[in-house]
């Protein structure tokens, strides 16, 4: 193995097709723009925008797709050497309509089965996620077979050595039902050092939407950091001392979707350079305001630059 990865992420990758007009409903839609897709490896490239050596364990289909998604990744500067391809099964797009400022309705199409749950155990580099600076997986992953005994192992492995973080991640099409999907959350926990995820995920796992409650229970499985976010409410971070609270910051949002994943790398970003919580907090929803006033996920992550000429328009919130 080279030099540890600053940020190695395992999970979803796709192509999302955006209408490249706003209010239109998908059925009248006649222009997209296609873009690289996916919570891991838009979190990879948040990460790489800021400055991070990044890399994504996924797998895509063997098709045209699945080389732009190559492409892709490296052109952010994301390393693909884990990223393989899966025989017989197609690339996923994503389609997403975009009605500002808050219903951005998705569609998922990952039949008869996403690649990126067919991640194995035994094609895992070990290694490389022992030694990796931030080590982050999806509870997507732990949806089917055999992503999440590959998944369940990979943090096992990790033995939260590091920063290991569980991106609660939640999409209900993908399960058969919410209380699956928190049976499996709560049993990757444990393994976690933190927990990240809007109310709504924190509800699947947890059981409760309050958000200081939510955020108990996280660190109740023996995370170090809970971060629940609230939308318009802004972001709650608990890490064993003064609970953190962040207030959202004024944008004019264009597209919603991917600012969860900007703010993951961010987060990954400040957690890796040593800052206090409400220093990752504030920096962490910058990054997230950024990307939400921009049309597209990848393309839209933030440079260091960005996200502190946003603060700095912002000083006087707190």
């Amino acid at each position: 193995m080279t030099d540890p990865f600053d940020v190695l992420t395992m999970g979803r990758i796709g192509v999302d097709i955006y209408p490249l007009q706003v209010g239109v409903p998908l059925e009248d839609v006649t222009s997209f723009g296609k873009y690289l897709g996916g919570s891991a490896a838009n979190v990879a490239v948040a990460a790489s925008r800021l400055g991070r050596r990044s890399a994504v364990i996924t797998r895509t289909g063997e098709d045209p797709f699945g080389r732009f998604l190559h492409h892709a990744l490296r052109g952010y500067g994301v390393d693909d050497r884990y990223v393989t391809s899966v025989p017989g099964l197609p690339t996923p797009v994503t389609f997403c309509e975009i009605f500002p400022p808050d219903h951005f309705p998705i569609y998922f199409y990952r039949y008869p089965k996403a690649p990126d749950l067919e991640i194995a155990a035994a094609g895992l580099d070990l290694p490389a996620i022992r030694a990796a600076g931030v080590f982050w997986v999806t509870v997507t992953g732990l949806s089917q077979e055999p992503s999440r005994s590959a998944t369940l192992a990979a943090l096992a492995e990790r033995a939260k050595a590091g920063i290991t973080v569980l991106d609660l991640d939640y999409r209900p099409t993908l399960w058969s039902s919410r209380e699956e999907a928190g049976r499996w959350a709560r049993a990757a926990l444990p393994y976690a050092t933190v927990a990240v995820g809007n109310l709504d995920e924190c509800e699947t796992a947890t059981g409760t939407r309050d958000p200081e409650a939510a955020g108990r229970a996280l660190r109740g499985f023996g995370v170090d950091l809970a971060v629940v976010k609230q939308g318009p409410a802004g972001v709650l971070a608990l890490d064993g001392g003064a609970a953190v609270q962040v207030p959202p910051l004024s944008v004019e949002v264009v597209n919603g979707i991917g600012a969860g994943d900007a703010f993951g790398g961010a987060l990954c970003h400040g957690l890796l350079a040593g800052w206090d919580t409400a220093r990752v907090m504030r920096f962490a929803n910058a990054a997230g305001a950024v990307v939400a006033s921009r049309l597209s996920c990848a393309d839209a992550m933030p440079s260091p630059d960005e996200v502190r000429q946003l603060l700095a328009e912002h000083a006087d919130v707190h």
